[in-house]
């Protein structure tokens, strides 16, 4: 009887205390969120902690913590660290349960957890995993959206996933088919838009955050290339205290081949040991100074991957180091780092795909166009373009060593600006290596689509996406089409 008694206490003070579980962003849990996304790690724990202490009935806080563990695992990779942290995404999705249904916040939160962890699952290797939490995701934010449609922080998740989706390649469709995933980039692109300049309170507390997807989306996605940089510039983000604004610039600016940009923001970020601890800026002033020819980049490679736990671009790191060496003329570290790319990391990556393809043959870049190709990478044009001057694709013998030069100089020409220059360049590139195994061919027709749909030609552009689709079994072929289809789906956009 008096366990019977027991149990039954038990049972009612759970359905109590379930009852009084709640959703309240208090100032408190504001400033966690904003440290959060700051990277500020050690301070949005405290803030939580006294949050749960002073407010335990708050199912705030548990949703707070989520990106702390989101943060530590994207960019830092430990797989210790995600065996240990793993479970927490089950727990906090029951304690969101708890909570009262009349609030968006709760299938909005758990939304955004099931995005997180997806994001986490594809860094980690596991892509069914992955592909089922953005499912997941994208289903319980189209639910919320029907259940409460004026919360607008429901565009943020249903934007981006909605985008993504509209453009998986080939090689991903087995997956996107298996978890019923598919978008549209134009209906994704307006709810992203719509969340953006939105004024309610909810849509300003998540507006850096909906920076953050915004900026990427535009630059990747929708190729606005100039107009994700000038917003970084015109919104006069704080890429000095805001480590994620920080890392999200550094990276883009890269990307855009502004080098210099991304090491100004690198190394003038706020150094404060409150923020994670992280080697993404070793990585990110790795590539820069490479793209530099300048010696400092071995300091920063080696201390990448001394700290570095993950396997994302660690063979490609080790690759980029090879270049170094070899452009440095020590030819022994080169073979050094070359034997680390076969023995390190895992192929998840393009890039390291890539990485593992080049230092498995055997054969020695030509350093003339490894110069070329990473002063070009690094935005140094004129002087990747003056180290092929007098040059003809005769001068090289080997016929990879031909399609590279042609497709380089295209590049180079195409970044200079002189665009039917690239064409003729790029065109020569596909005609001649369209049977190739090397990526030059493909990236050669997405550029020439690129120059067209720039120049509002939407039928010449389309027809080059294509082409680059229609490519298949060379390096990068699923993130090339990806761009590609993305182009297509801007060009149905824009006609």
């Amino acid at each position: 009887m008096l366990h019977y008694l027991i149990s039954i206490l038990c049972f009612l003070i759970t359905l109590s205390g379930a009852a009084q579980s709640k959703f309240e962003f208090t100032a408190n849990c504001k400033k966690a969120y904003e440290s959060a996304i700051s990277l500020k790690d050690k301070q949005a724990r405290q803030l939580i902690n006294e949050e749960k202490t002073n407010n335990p009935d708050n199912i705030v806080p548990y949703f707070l913590e989520n990106y702390l563990d989101f943060f530590e695992l994207f960019l830092n990779e430990d797989p210790k660290k995600f065996a240990q942290l793993k479970p927490n995404k089950k727990v906090r999705l029951s304690i969101l349960e708890n909570g009262p249904d009349n609030s968006p916040l709760k299938d909005f939160m758990k939304a955004v957890i099931h995005l997180h962890w997806a994001a986490v699952e594809m860094k980690f290797g596991n892509r069914i995993n992955s592909g089922l939490g953005f499912r997941d995701a994208l289903k319980t934010i189209k639910e919320n959206q029907k259940k409460f449609p004026a919360f607008t922080p429901n565009l943020m998740i249903s934007g981006p996933v909605q985008m993504t989706a509209s453009s998986v390649p080939k090689g991903y469709k087995w997956l996107s088919s298996l978890v019923g995933i598919s978008g549209n980039m134009e209906t994704g692109k307006a709810q992203m838009e719509k969340f953006l300049y939105a004024r309610d309170e909810w849509a300003l507390l998540f507006r850096d955050e909906g920076i953050f997807y915004h900026c990427y989306l535009q630059y990747y996605l929708l190729n606005e290339t100039d107009e994700a940089l000038g917003f970084i510039r015109k919104a006069n983000l704080d890429v000095v205290n805001k480590h994620l604004f920080t890392f999200m610039a550094a990276n883009l600016y890269l990307n855009h081949k502004e080098s210099n940009k991304t090491k100004s923001i690198v190394l003038n970020r706020n150094k404060s040991p409150e923020y994670m601890a992280t080697t993404v800026w070793d990585f990110e002033l790795a590539y820069a100074n490479l793209y530099h020819l300048d010696p400092s980049a071995e300091i920063y490679f080696k201390r990448f991957l001394q700290n570095f736990k993950g396997s994302y671009y660690v063979k490609d790191a080790w690759h980029k180091l090879s270049f170094h060496y070899l452009i440095h003329g020590n030819k022994a570290e080169y073979e050094k780092a070359i034997k680390k790319v076969l023995t390190s990391g895992r192929q998840d990556a393009e890039a390291d795909k890539r990485a593992y393809k080049e230092a498995s043959s055997g054969k020695v870049p030509n350093v003339l166009l490894l110069k070329a190709r990473m002063l070009s990478d690094g935005g140094n044009h004129q002087e990747a373009l003056n180290v092929l001057l007098g040059k003809s694709s005769n001068d090289f013998s080997d016929p990879v060593e031909r399609l590279e030069f042609t497709y380089r100089l295209g590049r180079i020409y195409d970044d200079l600006g002189q665009k039917e220059k690239a064409i003729q360049a790029y065109e020569f590139a596909y005609r001649t290596g369209m049977k190739s195994t090397e990526y030059y061919a493909a990236r050669a027709a997405l550029q020439i689509g690129l120059i067209y749909e720039e120049q509002r030609n939407f039928g010449k552009a389309a027809e080059y996406f294509n082409k680059c689709i229609a490519l298949e079994g060379h390096d990068f072929e699923n993130s090339l089409e990806q761009k590609a289809k993305s182009g297509l789906e801007r060009c149905k956009m824009k006609q």
